[in-house]
């Protein structure tokens, strides 16, 4: 069985980003690890005003742990639609001569195209 690598990006550490949960234990956001998911490369100016932002932005969400939903019920949607996609119905369509009239190039009734995987030979 393969191992899950997955790490979070909330850590137990201090930083400017603090965090608190819904069981009230600070924690903050590891923004070097965020920023390696997100593939971006930030400069530390970056990463200290990124990792501020995002803190607020988690704090303020977790503002939702605070509203009273016992009496609410959990809902799906609020429409009420089921299945709103049409049925799947065969319809005529183009011939295969009238899809490859405006074709540049063809071979034996098919698009023909430039390799794209090509390797280059000047590597």
């Amino acid at each position: 069985m393969k191992k899950n690598n997955h790490q979070s990006p909330i850590t137990n550490r201090q930083s400017p980003a603090v965090l608190a949960n819904a069981a009230g234990l600070q924690q903050s956001i590891d923004i070097e690890h965020v920023a390696k998911l997100a593939n971006l490369n930030l400069t530390p100016e970056e990463k200290t005003l990124f990792e501020k932002q995002l803190g607020e932005v988690v704090n303020y969400i977790s503002k939702l742990n605070e509203v009273d939903t016992d009496k609410v019920e959990p809902i799906s949607n609020i429409t009420g639609l089921e299945n709103v996609a049409r049925d799947d119905e065969a319809a005529p369509s183009l011939s295969q001569g009238d899809a490859l009239k405006n074709a540049k190039k063809t071979h034996n009734g098919f698009f023909e195209v430039n390799a794209i995987f090509e390797e280059d030979p000047n590597d």
